[in-house]
């Protein structure tokens, strides 16, 4: 049409990340120690920092957070927890991103993002770390131990993503010691502090 400017970029291009971040409040990690608190929250300030960064950000959790949109846990785990976030944020894409990656990085999230099917990011005990779903639809509660297979069998077609800031997800205090030369600087902050 005559005197209308002209957008070529595409609908994949105008479209909005949308990215959902389940944490289970300040008294989760419990193996992390007398610290896990203030560890627990370092990595989900790492973990907002790249996503908050790529894209519109929910967190679902206990506790209101102040770095993203918030909805509160409805309890029942984090099947749950990822559910009732769903179904706020409603239809379309979305990566889930657990809140204790202290290495992620945006072009993790990214590669969540633009996966053409579900995708799946293991743990390396079989648990499930994030999760690109192409519809928010696609998603079922099946979190816990041999989820990342479950997930799997699950989708109809689905592709496991396999990177560092992805798979390394922390549980103890090892894991972080392993990891701190590559954790977000929050979570470098709270190391020290410890």
């Amino acid at each position: 049409m005559r005197g209308q400017p002209r957008d070529d970029r595409g609908a994949a291009a105008s479209q909005v990340i949308r990215i959902v971040v389940p944490h289970s409040g300040s008294p989760g990690k419990t193996r992390l120690g007398h610290a896990r608190e203030e560890l627990s929250l370092a990595m989900l300030a790492d973990v907002l920092a790249v996503a908050t960064g790529v894209g519109r950000t929910w967190v679902v959790s206990p506790e209101p957070v102040a770095d993203a949109n918030w909805i509160p846990d409805p309890g029942g785990g984090q099947g749950a927890a990822v559910e009732a976030a769903l179904r706020e944020i409603g239809a379309g894409p979305v990566p889930v991103v657990n809140s204790d990656l202290p290495c992620v990085t945006a072009e993790d999230v990214q590669a969540l993002a633009s996966a053409a099917a579900p995708a799946i990011a293991p743990a390396e005990d079989g648990t499930t770390n994030a999760l690109g779903l192409p519809d928010a639809s696609l998603f079922a509660p099946l979190y816990g131990p041999g989820s990342a297979e479950r997930f799997r069998a699950h989708f109809e077609r689905a592709v496991f993503v396999n990177r560092p800031g992805l798979r390394d997800d922390v549980d103890t205090l090892d894991d972080l010691e392993r990891l701190a030369a590559r954790c977000g600087p929050n979570t470098k902050a709270a190391l020290v502090s410890v």
